[in-house]
């Protein structure tokens, strides 16, 4: 097989993987943006009051209350 052959064939499949990357990941974002659970506010990232903890008290502990606070770095 010539060499060159290789490579072409190696790239168009590098192409079209890529692609249909791209196609997903479009997909994706046009999916999250139907999701209630979790809404951006300009402090951050805030889960819905409709969602519901899986703790025993029903209560979010206070670390996970202040962790949108937390997250921001330097």
């Amino acid at each position: 097989m010539n060499k060159n052959l290789l490579i072409v064939c190696v790239l168009v499949v590098l192409l079209v993987v890529s692609i249909v990357q791209a196609v997903q990941l479009n997909s994706i974002k046009s999916n999250a943006g139907e999701l209630s659970a979790v809404k951006k506010t300009s402090s951050g990232i805030k889960s819905a009051s409709n969602v519901k903890s899986s703790g025993s008290s029903g209560s979010t502990p206070t670390n996970l209350q202040n962790l949108p606070g937390m997250v921001g770095g330097c």
